[in-house]
């Protein structure tokens, strides 16, 4: 019963969150379908997530490999799921063989993972994989993410050296207590408009994944398109308690 009392919650959850980024976009001038809202489930169990599936939401983002691959096949396979965490270029085969319906993966941070999902994506055979460049805009040595002065060298590598996969924009995680400021937001817009001058696109192909449960509404205020949020919809996560 507990379960069912957390998915309902959950999905209740869900609707405010999508009101709100509506909301949002509409006080920026933006269409009412111009975000994701990408579900964090990392922690919960499959029933809560089934929940807030059945809601009719189908973005979900997980940050552990090992996690994802063991929900994945437990849950319908036209989720689109979204790897945020940091992911090491060994487990890159596993995460993408393990997970067919893996629809990006945001954290591209250098040139050896990125030569790695091209290469595994190829010998799976499977379509090309969408990827997000995650940026380091606050400076912090514990954050992933390459410094904003080498993001359009390093979109420029996908670009023109991974057939396999697909540049689809860029992501930050903020501060240490994964708040944001503005500025960590403005630096990431000021990185896409340097990404997309070296590429030669134009900026609304190119997607800005910044906002968290604690800050999405500024961030879309503030460009964003795709807005991870994690506790506001599922509640406080749940680690296992240590011996």
């Amino acid at each position: 019963m507990a379960s069912v009392a957390a998915a309902e919650g959950a999905a209740a959850a869900l609707r405010s969150v999508l009101s709100r980024a509506q909301q949002a976009a509409a006080r920026a001038g933006r269409a009412p379908g111009s975000v994701r809202v990408v579900a964090v489930s990392k922690t919960k169990p499959v029933p809560v997530i089934r929940g807030v599936y059945d809601a009719g939401h189908r973005c979900f983002g997980e940050n552990y490999v090992q996690e994802l691959i063991d929900k994945a096949p437990q849950l319908p396979e036209d989720i689109e799921w979204h790897f945020i965490g940091n992911l090491q270029s060994n487990k890159a085969r596993a995460l993408l063989a393990g997970v067919p319906n893996l629809d990006m993966v945001e954290s591209v941070d250098d040139e050896k993972i990125a030569n790695r999902l091209d290469r595994v994506v190829a010998d799976l055979g499977r379509k090309p994989l969408k990827i997000l460049i995650q940026v380091n805009t606050s400076g912090e040595e514990s954050k992933f993410g390459v410094h904003p002065s080498g993001c359009a060298e390093l979109a420029k590598h996908v670009k023109l050296n991974c057939p396999n996969l697909v540049f689809s924009g860029l992501m930050t995680i903020g501060m240490l207590d994964y708040s944001s400021t503005p500025e960590n937001f403005k630096t990431l817009a000021n990185c896409r408009e340097e990404v997309c001058k070296e590429l030669g696109i134009p900026e609304e192909q190119c997607e800005l994944s910044m906002g968290m449960s604690a800050d999405f509404v500024q961030a879309i205020e503030m460009g964003s398109t795709n807005v991870r949020v994690g506790s506001t919809i599922f509640g406080a996560r749940e680690y296992p308690k240590k011996n």
